[in-house]
Protein backbone atom coordinates (compact mmCIF):
# COMPACT_ATOMS: atom_id res chain seq x y z
CA UNK A 1 0.00 0.00 0.00
CA UNK A 2 2.47 2.31 0.82
CA UNK A 3 4.72 1.34 -1.99
CA UNK A 4 1.17 2.12 -4.51
CA UNK A 5 0.86 5.81 -2.70
CA UNK A 6 4.47 6.60 -3.24
CA UNK A 7 4.43 5.73 -6.85
CA UNK A 8 1.14 6.79 -7.60
CA UNK A 9 1.43 9.69 -10.41
CA UNK A 10 -0.47 12.30 -8.43
CA UNK A 11 1.65 11.71 -5.48
CA UNK A 12 5.19 12.13 -7.35
CA UNK A 13 3.36 15.28 -9.47
CA UNK A 14 2.73 17.12 -5.84
CA UNK A 15 5.82 16.21 -4.68
CA UNK A 16 7.39 17.94 -8.17
CA UNK A 17 4.82 21.11 -7.29
CA UNK A 18 6.37 21.09 -3.88
CA UNK A 19 10.10 20.86 -5.01
CA UNK A 20 9.60 23.53 -7.71
CA UNK A 21 8.12 25.76 -5.35
CA UNK A 22 10.63 25.10 -3.06
CA UNK A 23 13.54 26.22 -5.68
CA UNK A 24 11.34 29.44 -7.00
CA UNK A 25 12.00 30.47 -3.06
CA UNK A 26 15.44 30.35 -2.98
CA UNK A 27 15.48 33.13 -5.70
CA UNK A 28 11.96 35.13 -4.88
CA UNK A 29 10.65 33.95 -1.53
CA UNK A 30 7.61 36.12 -1.57
CA UNK A 31 6.45 33.77 -4.18
CA UNK A 32 5.96 31.39 -1.57
CA UNK A 33 3.66 33.51 0.86
CA UNK A 34 -0.51 32.06 1.02
CA UNK A 35 -1.82 35.37 -0.52
CA UNK A 36 0.51 34.66 -3.39
CA UNK A 37 -0.34 31.60 -4.20
CA UNK A 38 -4.00 31.87 -3.67
CA UNK A 39 -3.62 34.27 -6.60
CA UNK A 40 -1.51 32.04 -8.67
CA UNK A 41 -4.12 29.71 -7.89
CA UNK A 42 -7.01 32.38 -8.99
CA UNK A 43 -4.87 33.26 -11.98
CA UNK A 44 -4.77 29.24 -13.15
CA UNK A 45 -8.68 28.65 -12.40
CA UNK A 46 -9.52 28.84 -15.63
CA UNK A 47 -7.34 26.04 -17.20
CA UNK A 48 -8.15 24.37 -14.20
CA UNK A 49 -11.79 24.39 -15.52
CA UNK A 50 -11.00 23.52 -19.03
CA UNK A 51 -8.80 20.80 -18.23
CA UNK A 52 -11.49 19.38 -16.18
CA UNK A 53 -13.67 18.76 -19.33
CA UNK A 54 -10.37 17.67 -21.49
CA UNK A 55 -9.60 15.11 -19.13
CA UNK A 56 -13.23 13.51 -19.66
CA UNK A 57 -13.06 13.67 -23.34
CA UNK A 58 -9.92 11.97 -23.28
CA UNK A 59 -11.14 9.27 -21.22
CA UNK A 60 -13.31 8.08 -23.80
CA UNK A 61 -10.69 7.88 -26.66
CA UNK A 62 -11.26 11.35 -27.84
CA UNK A 63 -10.22 14.94 -27.78
CA UNK A 64 -11.54 18.11 -27.96
CA UNK A 65 -9.25 20.96 -29.46
CA UNK A 66 -12.60 23.35 -30.08
CA UNK A 67 -12.37 24.70 -26.29
CA UNK A 68 -10.16 27.71 -26.27
CA UNK A 69 -12.28 28.68 -29.50
CA UNK A 70 -15.65 27.62 -27.44
CA UNK A 71 -14.26 29.77 -24.79
CA UNK A 72 -13.16 32.79 -27.05
CA UNK A 73 -17.16 32.49 -28.91
CA UNK A 74 -18.91 32.28 -25.76
CA UNK A 75 -16.82 35.10 -24.07
CA UNK A 76 -17.43 37.61 -26.90
CA UNK A 77 -21.23 36.84 -26.89
CA UNK A 78 -21.91 37.95 -23.32
CA UNK A 79 -19.36 40.82 -23.47
CA UNK A 80 -21.26 42.15 -26.84
CA UNK A 81 -24.64 41.04 -24.68
CA UNK A 82 -23.39 43.19 -21.74
CA UNK A 83 -22.55 46.27 -24.48
CA UNK A 84 -26.17 46.13 -25.92
CA UNK A 85 -27.80 45.29 -22.67
CA UNK A 86 -25.92 46.54 -19.43
CA UNK A 87 -28.57 46.05 -16.90
CA UNK A 88 -28.99 42.20 -17.94
CA UNK A 89 -28.38 40.27 -14.16
CA UNK A 90 -25.07 38.38 -13.98
CA UNK A 91 -26.92 34.83 -13.15
CA UNK A 92 -28.71 35.46 -16.68
CA UNK A 93 -25.48 36.50 -18.37
CA UNK A 94 -23.75 32.96 -16.51
CA UNK A 95 -26.91 31.11 -17.71
CA UNK A 96 -26.63 32.30 -21.12
CA UNK A 97 -22.45 31.50 -21.26
CA UNK A 98 -22.81 27.82 -20.24
CA UNK A 99 -25.84 26.92 -22.22
CA UNK A 100 -24.19 28.32 -25.34
CA UNK A 101 -21.28 26.76 -24.49
CA UNK A 102 -22.82 23.01 -24.15
CA UNK A 103 -24.62 23.78 -26.90
CA UNK A 104 -21.35 24.05 -28.70
CA UNK A 105 -19.86 21.08 -27.02
CA UNK A 106 -23.62 19.09 -28.06
CA UNK A 107 -22.38 19.75 -31.63
CA UNK A 108 -19.49 18.14 -31.47
CA UNK A 109 -20.60 15.43 -29.42
CA UNK A 110 -23.23 15.20 -32.16
CA UNK A 111 -20.80 14.51 -34.87
CA UNK A 112 -18.38 11.94 -33.28
CA UNK A 113 -21.45 10.18 -32.06
CA UNK A 114 -23.93 9.73 -35.25
CA UNK A 115 -21.62 10.87 -38.17
CA UNK A 116 -18.51 8.67 -36.47
CA UNK A 117 -16.78 11.19 -37.89
CA UNK A 118 -12.30 11.57 -35.92
CA UNK A 119 -12.82 13.43 -32.92
CA UNK A 120 -9.38 15.26 -34.14
CA UNK A 121 -10.90 16.17 -37.52
CA UNK A 122 -14.25 17.21 -35.47
CA UNK A 123 -12.71 19.89 -32.87
CA UNK A 124 -9.94 20.91 -35.71
CA UNK A 125 -12.96 21.71 -37.99
CA UNK A 126 -15.29 23.46 -35.08
CA UNK A 127 -12.01 25.08 -33.72
CA UNK A 128 -11.50 26.96 -36.94
CA UNK A 129 -15.50 27.58 -37.61
CA UNK A 130 -16.35 28.67 -33.57
CA UNK A 131 -13.25 31.43 -34.29
CA UNK A 132 -14.72 32.28 -37.65
CA UNK A 133 -18.33 33.22 -36.13
CA UNK A 134 -16.26 35.64 -33.53
CA UNK A 135 -15.08 37.02 -36.48
CA UNK A 136 -18.29 37.87 -38.23
CA UNK A 137 -20.41 38.58 -34.88
CA UNK A 138 -17.79 41.60 -34.04
CA UNK A 139 -16.71 42.57 -37.31
CA UNK A 140 -12.77 42.24 -35.84
CA UNK A 141 -13.41 44.68 -33.73
CA UNK A 142 -12.71 44.67 -29.79
CA UNK A 143 -14.91 45.24 -26.77
CA UNK A 144 -12.99 46.93 -23.70
CA UNK A 145 -13.32 47.33 -20.33
CA UNK A 146 -15.12 50.95 -20.89
CA UNK A 147 -17.68 49.44 -22.39
CA UNK A 148 -18.98 46.36 -19.65
CA UNK A 149 -20.71 46.98 -17.15
CA UNK A 150 -19.26 46.91 -13.40
CA UNK A 151 -21.35 43.96 -12.16
CA UNK A 152 -20.30 42.26 -15.09
CA UNK A 153 -16.34 43.21 -14.53
CA UNK A 154 -16.84 42.85 -10.67
CA UNK A 155 -18.25 38.66 -10.68
CA UNK A 156 -15.37 36.78 -10.43
CA UNK A 157 -13.02 39.22 -8.75
CA UNK A 158 -16.01 39.28 -5.71
CA UNK A 159 -13.92 38.02 -2.66
CA UNK A 160 -16.18 35.38 -0.79
CA UNK A 161 -14.14 33.91 2.58
CA UNK A 162 -10.70 35.47 1.31
CA UNK A 163 -10.86 34.08 -2.50
CA UNK A 164 -11.96 35.30 -5.63
CA UNK A 165 -15.31 34.00 -6.94
CA UNK A 166 -13.47 32.79 -9.82
CA UNK A 167 -11.27 30.56 -8.00
CA UNK A 168 -14.29 29.33 -5.66
CA UNK A 169 -15.98 28.75 -9.46
CA UNK A 170 -12.82 26.16 -10.28
CA UNK A 171 -13.14 24.47 -6.47
CA UNK A 172 -16.82 24.08 -6.98
CA UNK A 173 -16.20 22.48 -10.40
CA UNK A 174 -13.48 19.98 -9.09
CA UNK A 175 -15.46 18.69 -6.17
CA UNK A 176 -18.61 18.11 -9.04
CA UNK A 177 -16.88 16.48 -11.53
CA UNK A 178 -14.87 14.25 -8.66
CA UNK A 179 -18.22 13.19 -7.78
CA UNK A 180 -19.35 13.02 -11.40
CA UNK A 181 -16.07 10.46 -12.01
CA UNK A 182 -16.18 8.67 -8.92
CA UNK A 183 -19.99 8.37 -7.56
CA UNK A 184 -21.99 7.62 -10.74
CA UNK A 185 -22.41 5.66 -13.27
CA UNK A 186 -21.75 8.20 -16.31
CA UNK A 187 -18.38 8.27 -14.68
CA UNK A 188 -17.78 4.75 -14.71
CA UNK A 189 -18.70 4.47 -18.04
CA UNK A 190 -16.20 7.40 -19.28
CA UNK A 191 -13.29 5.10 -17.58
CA UNK A 192 -15.20 2.15 -19.24
CA UNK A 193 -15.37 3.59 -22.62
CA UNK A 194 -11.75 4.72 -22.75
CA UNK A 195 -10.23 1.50 -21.31
CA UNK A 196 -11.99 -1.16 -23.47
CA UNK A 197 -14.80 0.13 -26.06
CA UNK A 198 -15.40 -3.33 -27.31
CA UNK A 199 -15.82 -4.74 -23.58
CA UNK A 200 -18.24 -1.24 -22.88
CA UNK A 201 -20.64 -2.09 -25.23
CA UNK A 202 -21.02 -5.95 -24.20
CA UNK A 203 -21.23 -4.59 -20.74
CA UNK A 204 -24.57 -2.32 -22.31
CA UNK A 205 -22.87 0.80 -22.56
CA UNK A 206 -23.64 3.09 -25.81
CA UNK A 207 -19.98 4.45 -26.65
CA UNK A 208 -20.92 7.03 -28.95
CA UNK A 209 -23.17 8.08 -26.38
CA UNK A 210 -20.89 8.65 -23.62
CA UNK A 211 -18.81 10.39 -26.04
CA UNK A 212 -21.27 12.71 -26.57
CA UNK A 213 -21.72 13.65 -22.94
CA UNK A 214 -18.00 13.83 -22.40
CA UNK A 215 -17.97 16.75 -25.15
CA UNK A 216 -21.34 18.40 -23.70
CA UNK A 217 -19.68 18.70 -20.59
CA UNK A 218 -16.56 19.97 -21.74
CA UNK A 219 -18.86 22.39 -23.72
CA UNK A 220 -20.14 23.29 -20.46
CA UNK A 221 -17.17 24.07 -18.77
CA UNK A 222 -15.83 26.14 -21.48
CA UNK A 223 -19.08 28.42 -21.92
CA UNK A 224 -19.35 29.40 -18.12
CA UNK A 225 -14.84 29.78 -18.50
CA UNK A 226 -15.81 32.27 -21.53
CA UNK A 227 -17.61 34.37 -19.36
CA UNK A 228 -15.09 34.54 -16.12
CA UNK A 229 -12.27 35.12 -18.92
CA UNK A 230 -13.42 38.07 -20.47
CA UNK A 231 -14.93 39.93 -16.97
CA UNK A 232 -11.73 39.03 -15.49
CA UNK A 233 -9.34 40.19 -17.69
CA UNK A 234 -12.32 43.35 -19.27
CA UNK A 235 -11.85 42.75 -22.46
CA UNK A 236 -12.85 40.17 -25.39
CA UNK A 237 -11.71 39.88 -29.00
CA UNK A 238 -11.20 37.49 -32.22
CA UNK A 239 -7.96 35.77 -30.67
CA UNK A 240 -9.10 35.41 -27.26
CA UNK A 241 -7.25 32.37 -25.62
CA UNK A 242 -5.50 31.72 -29.21
CA UNK A 243 -3.50 28.65 -28.82
CA UNK A 244 -4.31 27.83 -25.20
CA UNK A 245 -6.19 24.53 -26.14
CA UNK A 246 -2.33 23.27 -26.53
CA UNK A 247 -2.24 24.42 -22.79
CA UNK A 248 -5.14 22.30 -21.80
CA UNK A 249 -4.38 19.32 -23.03
CA UNK A 250 -0.75 19.56 -21.79
CA UNK A 251 -2.05 19.70 -18.07
CA UNK A 252 -4.02 16.26 -18.38
CA UNK A 253 -1.01 14.87 -19.89
CA UNK A 254 1.22 15.96 -17.07
CA UNK A 255 -1.83 15.10 -15.02
CA UNK A 256 -1.21 10.99 -15.79
CA UNK A 257 -4.54 11.39 -18.54
CA UNK A 258 -3.43 8.74 -20.62
CA UNK A 259 -3.88 9.87 -24.16
CA UNK A 260 -4.92 6.44 -25.16
CA UNK A 261 -8.24 6.99 -22.62
CA UNK A 262 -9.22 5.22 -19.97
CA UNK A 263 -6.30 6.20 -17.22
CA UNK A 264 -6.65 9.46 -15.44
CA UNK A 265 -8.31 11.60 -12.57
CA UNK A 266 -9.81 14.81 -11.32
CA UNK A 267 -7.03 15.08 -8.61
CA UNK A 268 -4.18 14.64 -11.90
CA UNK A 269 -6.16 17.09 -13.67
CA UNK A 270 -6.18 19.64 -11.32
CA UNK A 271 -2.23 18.74 -10.25
CA UNK A 272 -0.94 19.17 -14.04
CA UNK A 273 -3.09 22.71 -14.28
CA UNK A 274 -1.29 23.94 -11.01
CA UNK A 275 2.14 22.42 -12.19
CA UNK A 276 1.74 25.13 -15.37
CA UNK A 277 0.35 27.70 -13.29
CA UNK A 278 3.04 27.98 -11.48
CA UNK A 279 5.43 27.49 -13.94
CA UNK A 280 3.73 30.46 -16.14
CA UNK A 281 3.38 32.41 -12.90
CA UNK A 282 6.88 32.17 -11.42
CA UNK A 283 9.60 32.17 -14.04
CA UNK A 284 8.71 35.36 -15.71
CA UNK A 285 9.38 36.66 -11.96
CA UNK A 286 12.51 35.22 -11.50
CA UNK A 287 13.85 36.47 -14.66
CA UNK A 288 13.46 33.38 -17.12
CA UNK A 289 13.33 33.95 -20.46
CA UNK A 290 9.31 32.93 -22.30
CA UNK A 291 11.31 30.31 -24.72
CA UNK A 292 12.93 28.55 -21.20
CA UNK A 293 8.62 28.22 -20.04
CA UNK A 294 7.80 26.83 -23.21
CA UNK A 295 11.13 24.46 -22.82
CA UNK A 296 9.81 23.14 -19.86
CA UNK A 297 6.26 23.06 -20.29
CA UNK A 298 7.51 20.45 -23.23
CA UNK A 299 9.75 18.61 -21.32
CA UNK A 300 7.42 18.06 -18.63
CA UNK A 301 4.76 16.91 -21.56
CA UNK A 302 7.76 14.39 -23.06
CA UNK A 303 8.40 13.20 -19.38
CA UNK A 304 4.62 12.59 -18.78
CA UNK A 305 4.08 10.68 -22.01
CA UNK A 306 7.03 8.63 -21.62
CA UNK A 307 5.89 7.62 -18.22
CA UNK A 308 2.49 7.07 -19.12
CA UNK A 309 4.33 4.62 -21.60
CA UNK A 310 6.18 2.83 -19.58
CA UNK A 311 3.87 1.98 -16.77
CA UNK A 312 1.65 0.78 -19.85
CA UNK A 313 4.33 -1.89 -20.84
CA UNK A 314 4.77 -2.81 -17.66
CA UNK A 315 0.84 -3.80 -16.96
CA UNK A 316 1.56 -6.04 -20.09
CA UNK A 317 4.17 -7.86 -19.06
CA UNK A 318 3.13 -8.61 -15.73
CA UNK A 319 -0.28 -9.87 -17.89
CA UNK A 320 2.18 -12.40 -19.96
CA UNK A 321 4.29 -13.33 -16.95
CA UNK A 322 1.50 -14.11 -15.25
CA UNK A 323 -0.26 -16.19 -18.29
CA UNK A 324 3.44 -17.80 -18.30
CA UNK A 325 3.10 -19.24 -15.07
CA UNK A 326 -0.35 -20.49 -15.06
CA UNK A 327 0.70 -22.46 -18.22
Amino acid sequence: MLKRLVTARETILLGAIVMLLALIATRFPGFVAPGNLASVFNDTSPLILLALGQMIVILTKCIDLSVAANLALTGMVVAMLNVAYPGVPVPVILVIAVTLGTIMGLFNGLLVWKLEIPPIVVTLGTMTIYRGIIFLISEGKWVNSHEMSDPFKAFPRAEVLGLPVLSWVAILAVVVIYLLMTRTTLGRAFYAVGGNPHAAVYAGINVGRTQFWAYTIAGALAGITGYLWVSRYAVAYVDIAGGFELTVVAACVIGGVSIAGGIGSVIGALLGAVFLGVINNALPVINVSPFWQLAISGGAIIIAVALNARANRTKGRVILKRAEQAA
